[in-house]
């Protein structure tokens, strides 16, 4: 018998698959409801949200509930938006930031964690990692073509940059982001949680 997404987020957040290549050890951070219409992919955990165990706890996480026109009580309420990332866990840092979220993470569970959200509506991808896993036919495009081309991905998926405060250069360079991307994601994320959004 299949578990249920509760049996499975809970296997998830014991997972100790890459224990011995985490700096700071393994707190996988996730979360997400059968009910929920809108799912959030970002990367992989900060140390802040590894610290607070919360999803988006940090500036990333203040200029994304922005741009979704959401106040934090309805980002938070699993039951509406699913957060699961492309890794669980902090990986650790490299020259220019974080290092990539762990290939096992999305290898080990995510096709299961996406096969109980059936209500899905709207799947925003943040960042070049959950680009290429959600939206494998842009391989081979920036994520700046990816993102303009938006239109060709459909109604059900939404390519953006990283919210990270290490993206303004690409904002500064970008401004036609803010004035044609940000409101049709609040557009969107309205009409995928409905009236009540």
């Amino acid at each position: 018998m299949e578990p249920t997404l509760e049996t499975l987020l809970d296997q998830v957040r014991a997972c100790r698959l890459c224990e011995a290549e985490l700096p700071l050890g393994p707190r996988p951070v996730l979360r997400a409801a059968a009910t929920a219409r809108i799912l959030v992919v970002g990367q992989a955990p900060g140390t802040a949200v590894h610290a607070s165990g919360v999803p988006f706890d940090d500036p990333s996480g203040v200029r994304l509930r922005e741009w979704m026109g959401v106040d934090d009580a309805t980002f938070y309420d699993e039951s509406r938006i699913a957060i699961i990332p492309m890794g669980f866990c902090y990986p650790g840092r490299g020259k220019s930031g974080d290092l990539p979220p762990k290939p096992l993470c999305a290898d080990t569970w995510r096709d299961a964690l996406l096969s109980r959200l059936p209500d899905l509506r709207l799947t925003l991808l943040f960042g070049q990692y959950a680009i290429a896993w959600h939206l494998p036919e842009a391989k081979g495009s920036s994520l700046t073509e990816t993102v303009r081309r938006r239109a060709d991905w459909g109604t059900a998926v939404l390519p953006m940059p990283h919210p990270s405060p290490r993206n303004n250069l690409w904002l500064r360079r970008n401004a036609w982001f803010e004035h044609e991307v940000v409101p049709e994601l609040r557009r969107r994320v309205a009409e995928a949680l409905g009236s009540s959004g």
